[in-house]
């Protein structure tokens, strides 16, 4: 049973980060949590979430201008994520999915209603290492990768493809913080399940459902993915606030 849900999911999860260059732990973690523990849904999540944002990263445009940019961020979100993974393994996570949950929903109204956000060139150099130890701080503790870098991200005012790849660095990095911060703080709950060999079925349906997701998005107009964007982090943040709850 565990195989029909976890390739389930994926697919769905898979989709979404391929429609919206993000959703993919979101999506995973949330569903996940209804059958599982949240240390080991996101023990599972590890190599799909990996490899999807690999592909996400490398197929993008500019990755060395992109890094050269961004590094400071990145280096925070590695710091904080391994920092505060301890508290995704001690179960700590209602309150955090709920915050952030919140913080999507009011993010994504701001969007839809055409509320533009914009970070000044000159801040980058004091805000990304914050704005990076503070999403992987939230990673470590919830496995979801996406406040506040997305906005933060999104503020930057990257073209489309830039945007999409530039998050896939994020999540590249947040992906092997998370792995290595749940092997400091594996316990024998996670030793006792197969998960690299869920985690690696997981991978099909996850490559497929970006696959299909991205075939959608190359047809989208700029202001089209914009919208699908902030729908999509609407819809994700009620439904982490709907699992929060449960």
């Amino acid at each position: 049973m565990i195989w029909i849900t976890v390739a389930s999911v994926f697919l769905l999860a898979g989709l979404v980060k391929g429609i919206v260059g993000m959703g993919l732990p979101t999506v995973a973690m949330g569903l996940l949590a209804i059958t599982m523990p949240p240390a080991q849904g996101a023990a599972i999540l590890i190599i799909p979430s990996f490899v999807t944002n690999i592909w996400q990263l490398l197929a993008g445009p500019s990755f060395k201008r992109l890094f050269k940019r961004l590094w400071t961020m990145m280096a925070g979100v590695a710091v904080g994520t391994v920092a505060g993974s301890g508290w995704l393994t001690g179960g700590h996570t209602g309150v955090a999915l709920s915050g952030l949950g919140a913080a999507l929903t009011i993010y994504a109204m701001l969007g839809l209603l055409q509320v533009r956000f914009q970070v000044s060139v000159r801040y980058e150099n004091l805000l990304s290492p914050l704005v990076g130890l503070i999403t992987g701080l939230v990673t470590g503790a919830t496995g979801v990768f996406v406040i506040p870098a997305v906005p933060y991200l999104q503020a930057l005012m990257l073209e489309k493809e830039e945007l999409i790849q530039a998050l896939g660095l994020s999540f590249t990095v947040s992906t092997i913080a998370l792995a290595l911060g749940l092997a400091l703080h594996a316990d024998d709950q996670m030793a006792s399940v197969p998960l690299l060999g869920v985690s690696l079925l997981a991978l099909i349906p996850a490559l497929l459902g970006m696959f299909i997701g991205q075939m959608l998005r190359a047809r989208m107009s700029a202001e089209a993915f914009r919208r699908v964007f902030f729908s999509g982090l609407l819809l994700l943040g009620i439904y982490l606030e709907i699992t929060s709850l449960s």
